[in-house]
């Protein structure tokens, strides 16, 4: 679902960087009193939780593959709001880092997956948990939300993907980007993400069934205007080793077979028997070559490569975290000279 450079035609990307603008503006916003607090472990947790997941793959019919996003359980922990920017570190250091979706598709990337399916994800599980009060029926409430918000995500990018040749496209009606149309790519990414879904079920619908069970205050509903959370890093230590566990076996993703739909480079797309490389795509592939691309460290072998940038990506974001913890502090500090003058 990660869309690569070249896919997108500039008007379809620069508009959906555009419809991001105010989430992000929103959510840094309303993360600012969040930064400052002990919401930050949790925060920082739940990213690097989708970085790790994105990685692993699972194969899908058609010999292609497709994965988790932990998306929805970004939205049931955190509330929305806050998942937005959880999820949109975790895939903007995926595209920049690791060549991992595009540079040009970060909007519409970040869209599909931190917007749609996080607020999605949040309503669906409001809804169908309002009325329970056991771990099990939390889960379950999870998992539906997580298998619809993660179709709703593919729907898009479907979407997406496949108003391209309609668009964009030359005189001789060549399509300049995305060369499927709508009759194929929705059916296409849809099918997939049908049986991807359960794997984003089960990862939600198990998390916070656990998470209820052990730690039900991350469930409790909150505003940006509440305490922080009660919570240190020690607490979620547990969480944390789990994590670890994911990064270790990570390289289970290199197991599946193939691409995700329509993440294919160009030379893969002249294997599939189209016949032609879009022009747009050839103009753009390439564009933005990560660190780490593809997740492989070079003098090292796939498996270790694959769970070191596992290790990378969680640094990262870490990083990003306290970097915006120290600027959210700095930001809540009154002004000495304001002071002063008072």
């Amino acid at each position: 679902m990660h869309i690569p450079d070249g896919y997108l035609s500039p008007a379809t990307a620069g508009t959906l960087y555009a419809l991001m603008i105010p989430f992000w503006y929103t959510a840094s916003r309303k993360l600012r009193r969040l930064l400052s607090g002990r919401t930050v472990p949790v925060m920082a947790l739940v990213s690097a939780f989708c970085f790790v997941i994105q990685m692993i793959n699972i194969p899908l019919p058609g010999g292609t593959t497709g994965h988790a996003v932990g998306a929805s359980l970004a939205a049931i922990v955190l509330s929305p709001w806050p998942a937005v920017m959880a999820v949109s570190i975790a895939l903007v250091i995926q595209a920049l880092f690791f060549a991992d979706g595009g540079i040009t598709t970060i909007g519409a990337n970040c869209f599909n997956m931190a917007v749609a399916q996080v607020f999605v994800a949040g309503f669906l599980y409001n809804l169908f948990s309002r009325n329970t009060t056991t771990p099990r029926a939390k889960g379950i409430a999870a998992a539906a939300a997580g298998y619809i918000s993660l179709n709703v995500a593919a729907f898009l990018a479907g979407l997406e993907l496949g108003i391209q040749p309609s668009i964009a496209h030359g005189p001789d009606g060549t399509p300049l980007y995305a060369p499927y149309p709508l009759s194929v790519a929705i059916p296409a990414m849809m099918v997939g993400h049908l049986i991807a879904g359960v794997a984003e079920a089960v990862v939600a619908g198990m998390s916070v069934a656990y998470l209820h069970s052990t730690m039900p205050e991350l469930l409790q509903v909150r505003t940006v205007a509440d305490p922080p959370l009660p919570l240190l890093w020690s607490r979620l230590r547990i969480l944390w080793l789990v994590l670890g566990f994911l990064v270790i076996v990570t390289p289970l993703g290199l197991l599946a077979p193939g691409t995700a739909w329509g993440e294919w480079n160009s030379g893969q797309l002249r294997d599939l028997g189209l016949g032609f490389v879009p022009e747009g795509m050839q103009r753009l592939e390439g564009l933005w070559s990560g660190l780490l691309a593809g997740y492989s460290l070079p003098g090292t072998g796939e498996n270790t490569g694959y769970v070191l940038s596992a290790v990378a990506g969680v640094l990262l974001i870490l990083v990003v975290f306290g970097i915006l913890t120290a600027l959210g502090r700095r930001a809540g500090e009154p002004n000495p000279r304001a002071t002063e003058t008072q």
